[in-house]
């Protein structure tokens, strides 16, 4: 599972620990405090992506902490 992973506290982008950027949003701060893992790989059909305002296929956490 993707819980080593952190997460862009903007946009909930799941990333690598190494990033320095999120590659959906830009930003810089990330955290390891989250819950819940969606994969949404096609935004402009899904009403989840539409809740969560994702207009990128991608994996993203459900809450951030």
């Amino acid at each position: 599972m993707a819980r080593d992973r952190q997460v862009c506290r903007d946009c909930h982008r799941v990333v690598e620990p190494d990033t320095n950027a999120c590659p959906s949003c830009g930003s810089t701060s990330f955290t390891d405090d989250w819950a819940g893992y969606v994969v949404i790989s096609h935004p402009e059909d899904s009403d989840i992506a539409s809740e969560m305002q994702v207009t990128e296929p991608g994996e993203y956490a459900l809450k951030v902490r």
